[in-house]
Parts: structure tokens; C-alpha cells; sequence
């Protein structure tokens, strides 16, 4: 299994590898902590470079993949990306993922999530994973929404920037469960 990069437009919502000249978009999108609430990296605002340069960096070497929203009107609304990934295993997971809160409940998740999915499995990915804090419950439920398996909660899984302990819920997507949920996600896009 070997990943690509993805540059898609469906919907209206288009999704493109993270290059530097989204720098200064994604910085403007970044800037309501409260989509960070509950990041096991500190995204602070003075951080952002520093941030984005590792965000460069793990992409360079092939750790992450990072790919841009853009909404309808063309402004970059957020990022999502591969992690976590493993040609040896044929897994891959989707993640990362924030958008600007008025875009939340749009076509933008589930339509940057369908873009990703299909190319994961398409490049010989066996099972895609997706995983968010445990106490987001907007996630949990985007992510169910999507069509995902619960999976269980890794209890104390990641140190917080604030000392804290993230307990992690896993879902995931197999290879044989993707043509139903391919074409769930295709019906409520089409709605």
C-alpha cells in the first residue's frame, strides 16, 4: 500500500496537499483556540509557525500527509490528513482533522472524509482508522455519522499540553465494510 497525496473537488469542497503558501490561510482558520480543545499538541497561536513547519516536515518525510478544505467561496476552512500510516499492515488513519466552526454540519467533513476514504482504499488500504478524545462528542458522532465502527476507548492514551490525560476512542472503516458506507456517504452528500 502506498498512499498519494489527494487534490480533489466534489461538492463544492475542495481538498489539496498542504503546500507553504496555505501558511497564512490555515493561520487565519486556525485562530479560534476552541478548535483545539482538545489536541494532544499545543496549537497555540504563537505557535502556529513552529507548528506549521512541523506540519512541512513530517509531510516531507512521509509521516503525514496534510490536506486543506476550502469551502465554496474558495477560503481554506481547515486541514485533515493520513497519519499513522502503515504499508506493512495495510492501515492508514484519518485524522487531524479541524474546520472553522461555521462549517461545521456542512458538506465539508463528510466530503473532505469521502475524498480520503476512497483514495485509502483505492491505494490498497485493508482498514482506515479515525480517532478522536473521548469527551468530543461532536466528533464521536461525525465520525459515526461517517459511517465508522466503534471500536473501544484507550484509556490515558495521550499527554495533553496542560498535563492532562486524553482517554482515546477508536473507530475504523474496513475494506469490506467501504462500499456501504461509500455509498451512504454519496446519498447524504447528494441530499
Amino acid at each position: 500500500m502506498k498512499l498519494n497525496a489527494v487534490t480533489s473537488s466534489l461538492h463544492g469542497v475542495s481538498l489539496a496537499p498542504l503546500v507553504e503558501a496555505d501558511r497564512e490561510a490555515l493561520r487565519t482558520a486556525a485562530s479560534d483556540p476552541a478548535l483545539f480543545r482538545y489536541w494532544p499538541r499545543d496549537m497555540a497561536a504563537d505557535k502556529w509557525d513552529q507548528n506549521f513547519d512541523w506540519m512541512l516536515q513530517e509531510q516531507a518525510d512521509a509521516r503525514w500527509l496534510f490536506h486543506t478544505g476550502k469551502a465554496r467561496d474558495g477560503r481554506i476552512v481547515g486541514q485533515t490528513c493520513y497519519l499513522a500510516i502503515r504499508p506493512e499492515h495495510k492501515g492508514v488513519e484519518i485524522g487531524g482533522t479541524w474546520y472553522v466552526a461555521d462549517v461545521h454540519g456542512t458538506q465539508v467533513n463528510p466530503t473532505c472524509k469521502l475524498v480520503l476514504l476512497e483514495n485509502a482504499f483505492a491505494c490498497g488500504a485493508e482498514r482506515v482508522e479515525l480517532k478522536t478524545d473521548a469527551r468530543n462528542s461532536r466528533s464521536r458522532a461525525a465520525i459515526l455519522k461517517l459511517g465508522a465502527s466503534f471500536e473501544g476507548v484507550f484509556r490515558r492514551h495521550l499527554l495533553l499540553p496542560d498535563g492532562q490525560w486524553r482517554d482515546t476512542a477508536w473507530f475504523s472503516i474496513l475494506r469490506d465494510e467501504w462500499p456501504k458506507v461509500r455509498a451512504d456517504l454519496e446519498a447524504r452528500l447528494a441530499r
